[in-house]
């Protein structure tokens, strides 16, 4: 498991009835999650002292109950600074189990010896942007919401790197890599984190399982003659680490090299377990 155990100021300290308990910097947070089955006694006192709660309604959906939490507030990683606030659906507009993923693409960008390209698809409010943009590489930035986009601006900015070789875009993934191909641009190194399902500007379906093949057969058309990796992230229940090595395997078959693919976790403080956060899938020539 490829396990995100490098946070300081982010922490999943227990787990239990479909519940995690979180630091968020100085802040506690309880919210739902579905690989959380077991009903194991919440004995930890911070369960019943949180900042905030997302109550998930049987009907779909639900609802934050705030006690003491701020409109927004920052945590670090290193030496990134990430804006966050609680918004619909459960989410913070961060994924920390993507540290683990941040670390080793900076280091692969460190290591290249070279100026490397670098496109971030899905790119939701950042993570990777501004840590390949930090390790050296210039990043392109493509989400269709324009305030995740912007909330990624934003968040550049706390981290000092707004003038970094960054383009931010406001766009559909699958109609920005299509017209990337007609342009003739490549990549050096690729991102992505696709959502589950969704619906494109003109009410197109995204459904990861039946949409994924067909979009990495597009983007391997944008890999550069001197690729430095593949990342693709997975939040789709029941799709397997397994399924991302053949998937990568049978798109980037002529290029060779190495896929692998492993469930992405986080350390439980409470208990020394990992907490599996998805799939990630990963890609060297």
């Amino acid at each position: 498991m490829i396990i995100a155990d490098s946070w300081q100021d982010y922490e999943v300290i227990d787990t239990s009835g479909g519940e995690k308990l979180e630091r968020w910097g100085k802040y506690i947070l309880v919210r739902p999650d579905p690989q959380v089955i077991w009903k194991t006694p919440k004995k930890h006192t911070l369960w019943t002292k949180p900042d905030a709660v997302y109550h998930r309604s049987a009907k779909g959906g639900g609802e934050w109950e705030f006690f003491s939490l701020p409109e927004q507030w920052s945590i670090q990683y290193k030496s990134l600074t990430f804006l966050l606030k609680p918004f619909s659906f459960k989410h913070t507009g961060l994924f920390p189990e993507q540290a683990a993923n941040w670390d080793w693409m900076a280091d692969k960008i460190k290591n290249a010896g070279r100026p490397v390209k670098a496109l971030n698809l899905f790119a939701y409010t950042g993570g990777a942007t501004l840590a390949m943009a930090q390790a050296g590489a210039a990043v392109t930035h493509v989400d269709a919401s324009k305030g995740m986009v912007s909330w990624a601006k934003e968040n550049a900015a706390a981290s000092g790197l707004s003038e970094r070789p960054i383009r931010w875009l406001v766009d559909d993934c699958k109609k920005f890599v299509e017209r990337e191909i007609r342009r003739g641009n490549t990549y050096d190194a690729i991102v992505m984190d696709p959502p589950s399902y969704g619906r494109g500007p003109k009410g197109e379906i995204w459904k990861m399982e039946d949409s994924i093949y067909e979009f990495l057969l597009l983007v391997r058309q944008l890999v550069s003659d001197n690729p430095l990796f593949l990342v693709i992230n997975s939040y789709t229940t029941g799709l397997a680490p397994a399924v991302l090595t053949y998937l990568i395997s049978s798109v980037f078959s002529d290029l060779g090299g190495n896929p692998t693919a492993d469930e992405i976790g986080l350390p439980v403080s409470s208990n020394h377990l990992v907490l599996p956060c998805g799939a990630c899938g990963r890609w060297v020539p």
